[in-house]
Parts: C-alpha cells; structure tokens; sequence
C-alpha cells in the first residue's frame, strides 16, 4: 500500500529529442578509409525495352507527385484487384526506385558488401540488368538508403547515405564520376543519413550540401561544379530535397535546411545567387519538401513538433525578400512527418504527424487558402502511419506501413475512399512510390514490389 501510494511512476520520463533512439555516433569513418565512388560492376543482361513512361526522379516528371494521363488505367478494382507481379530483395533502408524507358533505378545499401548499390532493373518483369557499388561503412539506423536518383536520357545520379554522389551511364551502367560531398564541402551528415534527394536540371545536377557552400550545380557531362551558392550563416543539410519552383516570374531552387529556408536562382546569368532566405521557421528535423501554393507563397514543414508555416515572398525589381506569413503547430493545422503534402485542383492533402492530438494519422484535406481548417478527414477509424500517397487520374493513392494500398476518388464533393488491398506483409513502407506505364513500384524496409494497373 505504501509502495503505491508514494511511488513516482513519471521519475523515469525525458522530453524526447531527435536522435535518442539511435544512442551510437553516425560517424562511421575509419581512420585512414579510402572509399572509391564506383569502383565495382556487374552486368546480368542486355534490354531492348519499347515502353517509354518515366518516374525520372523524386516526385515525379514535375517532383509534385501527381500525374494525370491519357492512357488508360485500372483504377475498377472490386472487377480486378491489383497484385504485385514482381519483387526484389534490397537492403534495410527507405530509398526508392526512379523509372525511365522500361528500366528502374534504385539506389540500395548491401549489407554483406558494406555498399552503395546502384541498381537496375527491368519493369516489367523485375530482372536485374547491371549494379554498380563501392564500399562504405555504414551503420543501420532505422535503415540505411533513403533517397531516390535523378535520371534523363544519358545519365544515372544518386546519392547514398554518407553523402556520396555517383554519376552513371543510365544505359550501361558506365562510371562518369564521384564526389563525395563531405570531404569536398564539410558537409554534415544528418540524424539518421540523408534523405536528401538529387535534382537534375537539364544536366545540371543541383544539390545543397550546407557546409562550405549552401547549394551547388555539377555538370554531369565533367562532374566539375558550374556555380556555388555562398553559406555564410553555415547552414546544414537537412532531410529535405531542392524544389524548383517559379515565384513572381523567376524560376529559383527552393530548399528547406538545417537553419532556414532559402530561395537561389535557376536561371540565367545569376544562376546560383542566393535571391532570399528566412531564417524564421527552423526546425531541428526536417523532412517534407517545400511546397509551392502559388506564385507567391509556400508551404513548409517537419517533424517533432514543429507543425507547419506560410513563407510569402516578395519582389522589388530583381530583389526578393520572404517574410513568414502564418505558423502553428501540429494540432492546429496541416502538419507533415516524412511525406510532402499534395496540392491538387485548390486543395491541399496531408497525413498528420503522430502528435497532432486527436486528429493524428488521419488523411486531411484542405482548402489552398487556409490549411488550419480541415475540410474534409479520413475519421478515427481510418488512420494512416509514415507511408507515401500520390495523384493519379483524379485518384489518391495512400500506402500505409504494412502494406496496405487505398484508393480515394477525388472527383466528387470529397474524398471517397472506393477500395483497399492488402498487397504485402510490409513493415515501414515508407519509400515514395513510383508510376510509369501502368506499372506502381512500392517498397517497404526489405523489398520492392511492382503492381500491373494495366485495363
């Protein structure tokens, strides 16, 4: 009696902060270590593929998740319910696939090698053609690859856990170059790696390693840096991937970070000149990538509490200014973990984070110009976890961490949830999905799975 009456089950509680469920360093750097980008090859088949589709990079053709096309597409699944018709074993890790002309990219962690793995495969009947890796030491932290390469027509660029970037022939696999952005630039791996995904513009390949510079563009035909963005206030490398957007008639790359948000030019002369940044809305873990609401604001936000917030940009002839507009927290409006929301058609869909009180979970819709005033959510009884969803043909697709896809139509009034299957015993399906001629590529911690949507 006395024991119940004077114990103090609470003495045990800390405030959780980013980074304590993994107690062991990220530095995995030996003494001495010569890592060799690309140093290993290996060939399995040659492909003559016919279809012509691509998933060319994170979020898509236009990196906003969403696609709309005329082809025709099994979206009837009570009269034919989708399966998957392939699989692949990968490594423990988050990264997910890119597709262009029948071949699809993923960039994987071999535990047995201690690699980075670029690999390809076949999409329509998942047969491996070549992989191309090099040793790194990398230790599991909740897995190890978590980005998605960037593609066009001659060249492969992906980008592994450590901050290593290859450079390939998308074709054959041939070895262009490496740079490895932590000796070059001082970068600072993130908590758990970087989720950082490449951009490619043109052949410009675009990514912000923080450290030494903010941003930088490597020519993928040299691998030799074609302009530097300055990083006075030393701003570090978040979770976050580079956006290009267009804001008051100037295309820029917008970029969450570690210490702020900024805006650097796109295009022109002053390609590479940093047009803006705020420094107002910081979170410590960053995630989701910006995203536009038009031609003068953007949406952003991150984990851990940091809920989400309106940046509003400004010009004066070719000055540009941002200023934060609006910010809340997680149980006061939209709010994102891992995923980007999706603006599509005047609204704004998300799944809140685990600590968005009792709307947590749940699948939320929200007018373009207020996203701290639901208008439509999913209930108590369907919530979702960590895993990704994407726009097709006026369709939501929504996967959730054990492998179960849902279908909503988004042509009516509001969201009608029309099916859902269970594709896979999944565990922490939270890699992006991919779509390319009537093929859906998913993937939980272990493997990868193709579905056929084909009619």
């Amino acid at each position: 009696m006395l024991y119940w009456l004077f114990h103090d089950p609470s003495r045990d509680l800390y405030v959780y902060t980013p980074g304590m469920d993994n107690p062991d360093s990220l530095d995995t750097r030996a003494a001495g270590e010569t890592i060799v980008i690309g140093e290993h090859f290996e060939a399995y088949g040659q492909y003559q593929s016919s279809l012509k589709a691509g998933w060319p990079q994170f979020r898509g053709n236009d990196r906003n998740n969403i696609l709309l096309t005329s082809s025709p597409v099994n979206l009837n699944w009570k009269t034919k319910e989708p399966q998957v018709i392939w699989s692949a074993e990968t490594g423990e890790g988050h990264a997910a696939p890119a597709v262009f002309e029948g071949r699809v990219y993923l960039l994987d962690y071999d535990e047995s090698l201690r690699a980075d793995m670029l690999r390809c495969f076949r999409l329509d009947n998942g047969e491996e053609l070549w992989r191309r890796w090099y040793n790194v030491p990398v230790k599991r932290n909740h897995g190890m690859s978590r980005t998605i390469p960037a593609l066009n027509g001659k060249y492969v660029v992906s980008m592994g856990p450590r901050c290593h970037v290859m450079c390939t022939d998308r074709l054959n696999g041939d070895f262009y170059w490496g740079l490895d952005l932590e000796k070059q630039y001082g970068t600072e791996i993130p908590l758990w790696y970087t989720g950082q995904c490449p951009l490619l513009d043109d052949s410009i390949a675009v990514f912000a390693p923080g450290g030494t510079v903010l941003m930088t563009g490597i020519d993928c035909a040299s691998g030799q840096s074609v302009w530097e963005t300055p990083n006075p206030d030393q701003w570090k490398m978040s979770h976050s991937s580079i956006i290009p957007a267009s804001f008051l008639g100037k295309k820029m790359y917008i970029y969450a970070a570690i210490g702020g948000i900024c805006g650097v030019s796109a295009e022109g002369e002053d390609r590479g000149k940093l047009l803006w940044k705020l420094g107002d809305w910081s979170p410590s873990v960053i995630a989701p990538a910006p995203l536009p609401l038009n031609d003068n604001s953007l949406f952003v936000t991150g984990g851990y509490g940091a809920g989400g917030a309106i940046i509003r940009i400004s010009r004066n002839g070719d000055d540009f200014s941002a200023a934060l507009q609006a910010a809340w927290l997680p149980h006061e409006g939209l709010a994102s973990e891992q995923q980007t929301p999706l603006l599509y058609r005047g609204y704004v869909y998300g799944i809140l984070p685990k600590d968005a009180g009792a709307n947590r979970n749940q699948l939320m819709r929200y007018q373009q110009g207020n996203l701290q005033e639901a208008d439509w959510q999913s209930g108590k009884t369907l919530r979702f976890g960590l895993g990704p969803y994407m726009i097709l043909n006026d369709h939501l697709l929504v996967l959730n961490d054990e492998g179960t896809l849902y279908l909503f139509s988004l042509s009516g009034k509001e969201p009608e949830e029309l099916h859902h299957v269970k594709l896979f015993e999944g565990q922490d399906a939270w890699g992006p999905l991919a779509f390319a001629d009537n093929y859906l590529l998913l993937r939980d911690s272990k493997k990868i799975y193709c579905i056929d949507l084909k009619p």
